[in-house]
């Protein structure tokens, strides 16, 4: 890991000057509009509605979700604006991590985890994998694949009802916490439950994992960190923005792996439809004797 850029230890450190402030202001002014979250987030938006305020009822799903999204979305804003929550890159996160005592507070949930994660980070997930067997929860899994996740393998998800309470039991409110999940939206809306909860200090990851480079941190597990969060039939074929970057860096050798499970699958497809064809006349030659 290179040395650490100057310009960001007083923040980290946690230093401030009138100055400063309004340097990290208008920063945070200038990253808001693609920190924040958009409307494809509705699950994380609508866990930050329910930390933040109450929901009315009566109202059309989209538009009480929209409606939540703002909400959400300016609460985020006033936060960073004012410093409650500060505010690192990927980069800067690693070498904070790295040279102090600050904690690393992993969000995502397991499927996510177990993929890749920072050496040393603490897991607590804000959201988990929805592991329900009952009616209710089967049928929002198959509603969940129909409508998606066939292809992009996301999962089924349940909000962590008892993070808050995880958290303090594992550490004192005046400890120094890094926040970081795969995109920096969970994060986010983590952190606001904390700050809402008496912690003091807290860091928030913009962009997440996704946006780190793999000397930012050190890794453990089997994918990179930018891989961890797809999945399903698009990841299997090498068909995900995040695998066509890799690709980049990789060479013809990390391509041609994802070109050969193509053509096997095309060579599999074209067996079965003409194993299918054969099956037909085979049916009527057994029936007619």
């Amino acid at each position: 890991m290179a040395a650490p850029p100057l310009s960001f230890a007083r923040r980290v450190a946690g230093a401030s000057s009138p100055a400063a402030a309004a340097h990290s202001s208008s920063r945070s002014r200038h990253l808001r509009p693609r920190l924040l979250p958009s409307k494809r987030w509705s699950g994380v938006v609508r866990m930050g509605a329910a930390v933040g305020g109450g929901q009315g009822g009566g109202e059309e799903e989209e538009t009480r979700q929209a409606k939540e999204m703002a909400a959400a979305r300016r609460r985020w804003e006033t936060l960073i604006r004012e410093q409650k929550i500060k505010t690192l890159t990927p980069r800067e996160a690693g070498y904070t991590f790295k040279l102090t005592d600050k904690v690393l507070l992993d969000v995502r949930p397991s499927n996510e985890r177990q993929k890749a994660w920072v050496k040393g980070s603490t897991w607590i997930p804000v959201f988990d994998v929805d592991t329900s067997s009952d009616v209710n929860g089967l049928s929002k899994k198959a509603f969940s694949f129909v409508m998606g996740g066939w292809w992009s393998g996301s999962s089924t998800m349940s909000f962590n009802k008892n993070f808050v309470q995880q958290v303090q039991e594992k550490f004192s409110k005046d400890t120094d916490i890094i926040l970081v999940c795969q995109k920096g939206l969970r994060s986010i809306a983590a952190s606001e439950q904390l700050y809402n909860a008496g912690f003091e200090n807290l860091f928030w990851v913009q962009g997440g994992l996704e946006a780190a480079e793999e000397e930012d941190f050190e890794r453990e597990g089997s994918q990179p960190f930018k891989l961890a969060g797809i999945g399903g039939v698009s990841e299997f074929f090498g068909w995900t923005d995040q695998q066509r970057a890799q690709a980049v860096k990789e060479g013809w050798g990390y391509r041609l792996l994802f070109t050969g499970r193509l053509v096997g699958a095309i060579v599999l497809a074209d067996a079965l439809f003409i194993g299918a064809q054969s099956i037909g006349p085979l049916l009527q030659q057994l029936q007619s004797h």
